[in-house]
């Protein structure tokens, strides 16, 4: 009897876990927000607002959702994150398991949280995948619906402990320059279609890649049936999040995305807490973070690798992004660590909507391409200001440590030759109009590189230099070369101590540059080698 009784506790109490609770009291999301983080920012912004759910919650269990590894679990996670909507909120629960699904579309006052041990892999089924309107590296055009979206949603949370894997490899193309033999050897005998010495998962992959000209956005692509064709290739960002407000991602792990990984576009109040994001160091255009006209955004104790740049603030490209409009304002980026990336933190170079009011402070780049890199072209337009970065450790930069380059060709560090930036620098030089970018009002601080390429790079237009830039107390060791200023105006230089073996300081085209309290008013093409 005693057994028995056992038995059927152990049972109802397992059920009732399984039930929604009946409270609508609302709770706050854990709070691992330091109200510190506000202190003596150099600029004014609200704090960041957090969202806060009623104690309800479900499982993804209670709507048929099995942990198999075969079983596709997309209408029980969707279907479980419309009755808690409908209900007014509360928590989705995905439990320890193993989960394979297609898209996941958030609503509002839904918290998605992961249990320990909770794995979501997305489907590399393209159909599963319906292809939208929508924007994607700045401009207006069509890519297959993200694994996690969400649109015009107030107060969402992904939360807990798991794993969102994004089935990438089944999407991107790869280089193989970027792959040992026996690896590439591996790939091409998996399937697939090889061209330049590139390989893309499908023919219909291959063919979307002809048809871009800009970047990775096709263009000539009519009706449904051409873009249907081409549907590998509008491989989607991981997670998208378009529109919405109070904005919570915090603890889980993204990884393998078939594009850009995390990407908030026009959002306010987002916070990006505990996050890590993994993607090989292969992945053509894997960003581990993309923010893009966002605002009033933290983006603290985070881990990034990525295959592409890893913090990256973008408002729009060209004329779609000052279209829209917004810029990318208010944003603190905090202890967070850099382990690959083109670039450990970067602006642009899709900045036509303006980036302002960005305070990146106690952050590790552990041999990112590039440590700090401000990218944009001509054609651009927008204004990058109020720019603060203080208290930056690095090693092992295989190219700039402090870069900005507006002749940027759409290139990784290291991938572009010298003449490649030298011809684009011959081209004339245009009036200034709205599709000029201008960088100005940026201050770096208190930075330590162990190991670099070439130290800092400044490479302004002719037409809009680079304007007050401090850069002070910085070691850069080891470091191959030393700082090249060119098209800049009012950059002060202080306490800088550069260890190379060629020249520390080489400028030219600048105008009232400022080293260790000394001022240049002029330097012309003709260039000056100048001393820290």
């Amino acid at each position: 009897m005693n057994t028995l009784l056992k038995k059927l506790f152990t049972l109802t109490t397992f059920s009732l876990a399984l039930l929604p609770a009946q409270n609508a009291v609302h709770a706050q999301c854990k709070n691992s927000i330091d109200e510190n983080i506000y202190k003596e920012l150099p600029f004014n912004m609200p704090k960041v607002e957090q969202p806060s759910f009623p104690d309800y919650t479900v499982s993804i269990l209670q709507f048929g959702a099995k942990s198999d590894g075969t079983t596709l679990n997309t209408k029980a996670i969707n279907d479980a994150i419309k009755a808690v909507n409908a209900k007014g909120g509360g928590k989705v629960v995905i439990p320890e398991g193993l989960w394979l699904t297609g898209p996941i579309e958030l609503l509002s006052n839904v918290n998605l949280h992961t249990e320990k041990n909770a794995l979501v892999v997305f489907t590399d089924d393209f159909n599963a995948y319906p292809i939208l309107e929508t924007s994607f590296e700045g401009l207006n055009t069509r890519r297959c619906q993200s694994p996690i979206s969400a649109r015009n949603a107030e107060n969402i949370a992904i939360t807990g402990y798991g794993v969102f894997d994004g089935s990438g490899d089944s999407w991107r193309p790869v280089k193989k320059s970027k792959l040992t033999a026996g690896q590439w050897d591996a790939l091409v005998k998996s399937g697939g279609v090889v061209d330049k010495s590139i390989w893309y998962p499908t023919a219909g992959s291959l063919k979307g890649a002809l048809a871009c000209k800009n970047f990775n956005n096709p263009e000539g692509i009519e009706t449904d049936e051409e873009w249907n064709e081409i549907r590998p290739w509008l491989r989607p960002v991981l997670l998208n999040i378009v529109k919405s407000k109070r904005v919570l991602l915090e603890g889980v792990t993204f990884k393998n995305s078939p594009s850009w990984c995390l990407h908030p576009l026009s959002c306010e109040h987002i916070t990006i807490n505990q996050v890590k994001v993994f993607n090989p160091w292969y992945s053509q255009n894997g960003d581990a973070l993309d923010l893009e006209s966002c605002k009033n955004a933290l983006i603290i104790n985070n881990i990034f690798d990525a295959g592409d740049d890893a913090i990256c603030i973008k408002s729009g490209k060209d004329e779609d992004g000052r279209k829209r409009g917004e810029p990318c304002q208010n944003v603190i980026v905090k202890n967070n660590t850099v382990l690959h990336g083109h670039g450990g933190f970067v602006v642009g170079s899709e900045m036509s909507g303006g980036v302002k009011n960005i305070y990146v402070t106690d952050c590790t780049f552990l041999g990112t391409d590039v440590g700090l890199r401000f990218k944009s072209t001509r054609g651009r337009g927008g204004v990058v200001e109020g720019i603060y970065i203080h208290n930056i450790h690095m090693i092992d930069i295989p190219h700039e440590a402090l870069l900005f380059d507006l002749f940027y060709g759409g290139k990784a560090a290291g991938e572009e030759t010298e003449e490649d930036l030298k011809g684009r620098m011959k081209t004339a030089v245009p009036q200034v109009t709205v599709e000029t970018p201008s960088f100005r009002d940026i201050h770096i601080s208190n930075i330590i590189c162990k190991g670099s390429g070439r130290a800092m790079f400044f490479n302004g237009l002719p037409e809009m230099p680079i304007r007050n830039v401090t850069v002070k107390d910085v070691i850069i060791n080891d470091a191959k070369e030393g700082v090249i200023i060119s098209q800049a105006e009012g950059v002060t230089l202080e306490n800088i101590r550069i260890e190379t073996k060629g020249h520390t300081l080489d400028v030219k085209n600048a105008k009232n540059l400022k080293v260790d309290g000394k001022v240049y008013s002029a330097i012309g093409a003709e260039g000056k080698m100048l001393d820290f």
